[in-house]
């Protein structure tokens, strides 16, 4: 069960969380993570993994023992939200799954200063009524790709504007 539970930790974490900074955390990554300089909690998380540990790709490795360690500090309650968030994740079709993951390295591929403006936008979707957000996404998805472009569009261009009147 607990791997399990870490797995879909390591599916919802991506690198966002990670504590290490970029630079650091890529070299760690390139390098893996040795079964040796897990910490024994580690350890007992991840003992499914033990006998064929310095097999798995470096980045899995890093991820693996990422996770762990993100387990590990966890109160009962972090860790009941945890499961409950994995099990939502199992329970979607795997090609929307695997499209949420395309959209997560895009995500994590923007520059920081972006990455904020998509939490804030997404914050604010987040307050609007249930209602008000179903209605966004019918209107949304009856647009054609060219539509949803153009929108994009004017949405950046109305912020430049707001950003230059603000400086």
């Amino acid at each position: 069960m607990k791997a399990f539970v870490l797995i879909g930790m390591l599916l919802f974490g991506g690198t966002a969380i990670a504590a290490e900074p970029p630079a650091a955390a890529a070299n760690m990554q390139a390098a893996g993570v040795s079964w040796s300089n897990l910490s024994p909690g580690q350890q007992q998380l991840l003992e499914q993994f033990q006998s064929n540990w310095d097999q798995l790709p470096p980045q899995r490795r890093f991820a693996l023992a990422r996770g762990a360690q993100r387990w590990i500090a966890m109160n009962r309650q972090e860790r009941v939200a945890a499961r409950d968030r994995f099990g939502k994740w199992r329970d979607i079709p795997e090609p929307r799954r695997a499209l949420v993951r395309e959209r997560w390295g895009e995500f994590q591929n923007l520059p920081p200063d972006q990455q904020a403006q998509v939490r804030s936008d997404f914050r604010e979707f987040r307050r609007l009524s249930a209602q008000r957000r179903a209605e966004l996404r019918r209107q949304w998805q009856q647009k054609s790709q060219a539509e949803r472009q153009q929108q994009l569009r004017e949405v950046r261009e109305r912020r430049r504007a707001q950003r230059a009147r603000g400086n």
